[in-house]
C-alpha cells in the first residue's frame, strides 16, 4: 500500500550558535520538510525525507524528529548519519550534503519498523530550532539609544570640521585613550585580555599603536610588523575603540629619511583598512632637528598615498621641535598657521612631557587650538626623558585645558617598562591583570581614573 503524505515544515536557524554553522546565515532564515512514506508492510515501512533549506547557506546540520510512541523504531537510514534514542531519532548531514546552499535540498531514506497503525512523526527541528511552516522573520529590534554603545558605535567614521574632530553627527569630540610602547618590545603587552581591559575597565576610547620604524623595528621585517599593526587594529575595532596607526620615526628626525618607507607601509595598511571606521593616521611621530618645510614635504607626498585608497580618513602630521609646534625649537605655532599641509581632513600633533613642559607649552597649545586642529597623540605625566617623579599637578592642569579644548589624547605607555611613564609595574605583562590598584603605577592609576569617567559624546 502506498501513500503519500507531505509534512511542511519550517525552521529559523540561528547561525552561529554551533560550530555546524558556517558561514553564518542571514538573521532570517528557514526550512522546509517533505515526509513521505513511500511504502508500508505488516510490520515495517519506508519513508523519504526531503529537507530543502530556505536560509542561508548552512555548513553542518542536524534534522531531529520524535517517532509516535506506537512502536516505530529506525531500522536503517541513507544519505545521512542516523540514530535512534527512545522516540527521538536524528539524522546528520554527511560528507556530500553536509553543505545545503539557499534552495538547496538534500533527499534522505530510512526504514522503520512498527506495530499497529502508522501515524506521522512530530516535532521536526533543524540545528535544535523547532520547523514550523514558513521562513520567519525575526522579532524587530529597536534602534540604539543615540549615546549608547561603544566610542565607535556612536561616533562612527570621524573627520575633521573646524579645528575640531568630529563625529557621525557633525559634533565636536575629544578621544581619550593610551599608547603602546614599541612593539618590538613589549609585544607581550598586547593580547586579548591586555585590550579588554583597555576597553572594558578603562572605558578607553583609543589604541595608539606606536610601530617604530628603526631601533629594531618595522626596517628590520616590515611585513611582520605591518600585519601586528593589522592585528592590533583589528583588536581595537572588535571592542568598538579607534586606534591610531602611528609611524614612530624618531631617530633620525628628518621624516624624509623614511619617505619610501612610509609610502610602501601607508599604502599596505590604508587599503587594508580603508573599510572600517576606527582607524587614523599618524604619519610621522615626532620630527626632530628639522624645518617645517620639510615636514611639511614629507606630509604633502604621504598622505596622497593614504588618500587613493581611504580618501576619507582622518591623517595627523607630526610637528617641529618633537611635535612640540616648535616650541621646544624656539619656535611657535605660527609656522604651522601660515603654511599649513595641502591637505584636507588633517590634524596636527602636539605633545608633552608634563613635569619638562608647562606653562608656555600649555599658552602655544590653547593659542594654537583657536586657529588648528589638534591631536595630543603622545603625552607623559612625568620628564621628557620617560621617567622621574610623575608631577600631578602639571599633568592634572594639562588634562583639565585638554577637556576645555575638546582636544583628544593618548598616553604614554600601556606597557609594563621600568620607567615611571609606564602605566603598569614591571612584569604586570607576564600575567593577566591590567586594571586592579596592585599593577598599576602611580602614573597609570592616574590615567585610567580620568580615562574611565563617561564620555557623553554628543549625538545631536
Amino acid at each position: 500500500m502506498k501513500r503519500l503524505l507531505a509534512l511542511l515544515a519550517t525552521c529559523a536557524m540561528v547561525l552561529g550558535l554551533t560550530a555546524l554553522f558556517s558561514p553564518p546565515a542571514a538573521a532570517t532564515s528557514g526550512c522546509k520538510v517533505d515526509y513521505t512514506v513511500t511504502s508500508q508492510w505488516q510490520g515495517g515501512f519506508q519513508a523519504g525525507v526531503k529537507v530543502t533549506n530556505l536560509g542561508g547557506p548552512v555548513t553542518g546540520w542536524t534534522l531531529k524528529f520524535t517517532m509516535p510512541e506506537v512502536g516505530q523504531k529506525l531500522v536503517q537510514g541513507w544519505n545521512a548519519t542516523w540514530s535512534q534514542s527512545g522516540p527521538a531519532v536524528s539524522a546528520a548531514g554527511v560528507d556530500w550534503n553536509r553543505t545545503l546552499a539557499t534552495g538547496a535540498s538534500a533527499d534522505l531514506g530510512m526504514v522503520g519498523s512498527l506495530t499497529g497503525a502508522n501515524p506521522n512523526p512530530t516535532a521536526f527541528t533543524l540545528n535544535g530550532v523547532a520547523c514550523t511552516g514558513s521562513v520567519e522573520e525575526p522579532p524587530p529590534v529597536d534602534p540604539p539609544v543615540p549615546g549608547t554603545g561603544t566610542p565607535v558605535d556612536i561616533n562612527g567614521k570621524l573627520h575633521v570640521c573646524g579645528v575640531h574632530l568630529c563625529n557621525q553627527y557633525d559634533r565636536p569630540v575629544q578621544l581619550r585613550g593610551m599608547s603602546t610602547h614599541g612593539l618590538q618590545w613589549f609585544s607581550r603587552c598586547y593580547n586579548a585580555a591586555s585590550v579588554d581591559a583597555l576597553a572594558e575597565d578603562w572605558k578607553s576610547d583609543l589604541l595608539r599603536v606606536a610601530m617604530y620604524v628603526q631601533e629594531g623595528g618595522y626596517e628590520t621585517d616590515p611585513a611582520g610588523f605591518t600585519n601586528r599593526v593589522n592585528g592590533l587594529v583589528d583588536m581595537a575595532e572588535a571592542r568598538g575603540m579607534y586606534a591610531m596607526i602611528d609611524f614612530h620615526t624618531l631617530t633620525p628626525g628628518d621624516p624624509n629619511h623614511n619617505l619610501d618607507r612610509a609610502r610602501t607601509f601607508f599604502a599596505s595598511v590604508a587599503a587594508r583598512n580603508a573599510d572600517k571606521e576606527n582607524v587614523i593616521y599618524e604619519i610621522a611621530n615626532e620630527p626632530n632637528g628639522v624645518s617645517w618645510t620639510a615636514i611639511k614635504s614629507y606630509a604633502e607626498q604621504v598622505i596622497p598615498v593614504i588618500r587613493a585608497a581611504d580618501p576619507d580618513a582622518v591623517v595627523i602630521v607630526g610637528t617641529r621641535g618633537w611635535s612640540s609646534l616648535g616650541v621646544s625649537d624656539g619656535s611657535d605655532e605660527s609656522e604651522v598657521v601660515n603654511n599649513p599641509v595641502r591637505a584636507a581632513n588633517i590634524m596636527y600633533a602636539f605633545h608633552f612631557y608634563a613635569a619638562s613642559h608647562k606653562d608656555s607649552y600649555r599658552a602655544t597649545l590653547s593659542r594654537a587650538a583657536s586657529q588648528l586642529p589638534l591631536f595630543v597623540t603622545e603625552f607623559g605625566t612625568v620628564s621628557a626623558t620617560g621617567g622621574g617623579a610623575m608631577d600631578r599637578a602639571s599633568t592634572t592642569a594639562w588634562l583639565d585645558l585638554l577637556d576645555q579644548l575638546k582636544i583628544g589624547y593618548a598616553n604614554w605607555t600601556y606597557s609594563d617598562a621600568d620607567e615611571s611613564s609606564a602605566a603598569f609595574r614591571p612584569g604586570t605583562c607576564n600575567g593577566g591583570d591590567y586594571s586592579s590598584s596592585g599593577v598599576l603605577t602611580e602614573s597609570g592609576a592616574l590615567l585610567k581614573n580620568r580615562i574611565s569617567t563617561p564620555d557623553s559624546f554628543p549625538t545631536n
